[in-house]
């Protein structure tokens, strides 16, 4: 019944992603490939949880 005032965590999660997205891509035009490397391992994280919230709440 209150289901609709619970926050989903996977929006924040794909929300995160796609910033750190865009950081990465911004460091990557700046030439500074080691922050994009980085930005882009974090990213790849961040996905992974999207991944498993998405099929945890799935699974429900």
């Amino acid at each position: 019944m209150f289901s609709m005032f619970k926050s989903d965590p996977t929006k924040k999660l794909k929300k995160q992603y796609e910033a750190k997205l865009q950081e990465a891509m911004e460091a990557q035009r700046g030439g500074d490939i080691r922050s994009y490397s980085m930005l882009s391992e974090e990213a790849d994280g961040l996905y992974k949880q999207f991944l498993a919230a998405e099929q945890e709440a799935k699974a429900k």
